[in-house]
């Protein structure tokens, strides 16, 4: 039950992480850009990154190492949902990562190097479309929890 106790609240911690991380990447391309925001927005993506990594991590733990045993969730429908917008949420971060890497390599060619404003609202209406879908995983873990294997 300790182990169970432990991954749980890994979990939760690593997804209320990539929440806000997430919110902070939102937060920095709303507003004015300099070498500055610059660098932070490609230091937490890698911290996006990395907690994303783990929470798949800790998941699989939970599937397999869990109380609720693996049949509980290989065989219930908001499970796979869940996972299924956790996919996609994955797929679409792809972007704005390959974004603030190029940003970050123009920077250091060019220290006055700025994007484009166009490429960053465009960016930050997909962050937000991400954050959307992450509140669609917590209505989908919630019919997990309520409605097991239905």
């Amino acid at each position: 039950m300790l182990t169970d106790f432990v991954l749980a609240s890994l979990h939760h911690l690593l997804v209320f992480g990539l929440v806000a991380m997430l919110v902070a990447e939102s937060v920095l391309l709303r507003g004015i850009f300099d070498r500055n925001i610059l660098q932070r927005l490609a230091g937490i993506d890698r911290g996006y990154g990395i907690c994303a990594m783990l929470l798949i991590v800790v998941g699989i733990a939970r599937v397999v190492y869990g109380i609720k045993g693996h049949d509980f969730y290989l065989h219930n429908p908001w499970f796979h949902a869940k996972m299924g917008v956790f996919v996609l949420v994955g797929l679409l971060s792809i972007l704005p990562t390959v974004r603030f890497l190029r940003w970050r390599k123009a920077l250091a060619a060019n220290p006055a190097y700025l994007p484009d404003t166009a490429e960053v609202a465009k960016l930050r209406g997909l962050v937000r479309f991400e954050l959307i879908l992450l509140a669609a995983i917590f209505v989908l873990a919630a019919g997990m929890a309520r409605y097991g294997g239905l």
